[in-house]
């Protein structure tokens, strides 16, 4: 991250460079870093104004937590690309505050928009050692003793298994995994990050157990699933350690060109399942046509009838979109 620069009107503008681990297939940047992206310009954006997340959780026990990360990619990054960032602050929808990030990249002399996003940010006060100092002014509306909107939780039935019950009846995949420390911050609780590295954690299983795996399509086809918009949304907390039971259910498959997936999280307590994200993550397909360009595809028979929950079946590569 470069030097950034605020503006009279609230605005400010970095320069942010994709992290080498995001480039995964080829030079592209996946969702999941370029959300990190937009993470790493609303943390700058706090900076400039005056609240750098270390002095607020230091001195005022506040945690800086992205509750709603909702981010549309029009223009994929490659792995030595610099983004311009530009955050300006949104309406208040009472859920915390409400920035905009919009990012730019130049690509053969032009300057090309890359990704819209829209975040919310709360400040989660933390009770535990020494005395705070008072919250700053500015940030008393986005100040809460628990993060997220809210949901109703969901009873588990009596010996029921969770993913079954929550996958029942649907076109979904559920996975159980305990939340390590890593995914975590200010010392309990799962953070945006973590969120986004389960969903693209359960997109991959999910794509492996209907046959058409990351692999296999690469291997056989010279396809990589592409994302143009994900969205994410923090009902409640899930905390350290806790089983985090994760449900990817497709919602929409339009035409042969995209689809769309809710993803939903939960953990259990007291028997109840409690809420704690709500998602959606929207995929396509790409050709391989060299070591920098790709082009949309598209979905054949067996990618379109996996996605339905029908059987595999062995087709060709498939017709350029």
């Amino acid at each position: 991250m470069s030097v950034s620069t605020a503006a009279t009107d609230g605005t400010t503008r970095v320069e942010i460079r994709p992290r080498y681990e995001g480039s995964n297939i080829c030079t592209w940047i996946g969702f999941k870093h370029v959300n990190y992206m937009v993470e790493e310009a609303v943390y700058d954006h706090l900076r400039q104004h005056g609240f750098p997340a270390g002095q607020l959780y230091e001195r005022y026990g506040l945690g800086v937590d992205v509750t709603d990360i909702d981010t549309k990619i029009l223009t994929a990054f490659h792995i030595d690309d610099v983004a311009s960032a530009v955050v300006a602050p949104a309406p208040d929808k009472g859920d915390g505050m409400r920035l905009t990030v919009e990012m730019t990249v130049r690509r053969d002399g032009e300057t090309q928009r890359a990704v819209v996003s829209k975040v919310a940010v709360q400040f989660r006060f933390d009770p535990r050692g020494h005395a705070a100092e008072q919250p700053p002014a500015a940030l008393e509306g986005a100040v809460v003793d628990r993060l997220g909107a809210g949901a109703e939780p969901i009873a588990l039935r009596p010996g029921a298994d969770p993913l079954e019950q929550l996958t029942e009846g649907r076109n979904a995949f559920g996975w159980a995994w305990r939340m390590p420390y890593f995914y975590c911050h200010f010392t309990e609780r799962v953070q945006m990050s973590g969120y986004l590295r389960q969903m693209e954690e359960v997109v991959d299983l999910f794509l492996a157990d209907r046959g058409v795996s990351i692999k296999t399509l690469l291997d056989e086809q010279d396809w990589i699933p592409v994302v143009p918009h994900s969205r994410i949304t923090v009902l409640d907390e899930a905390r350290m350690e806790e089983t985090l039971y994760t449900v990817f259910t497709v919602e929409n498959v339009f035409k042969r060109f995209t689809y769309t997936a809710r993803m939903d999280t939960y953990v259990l307590r007291d028997g109840v399942l409690v809420p704690t994200t709500t998602g959606r993550i929207t995929h396509g397909w790409a050709v391989i046509e060299n070591r920098r360009d790709w082009s949309l595809v598209n979905f054949d028979d067996r990618l379109l009838n996996a996605l339905n929950g029908k059987p595999g079946q062995t087709s060709g590569r498939g017709t350029t979109a």
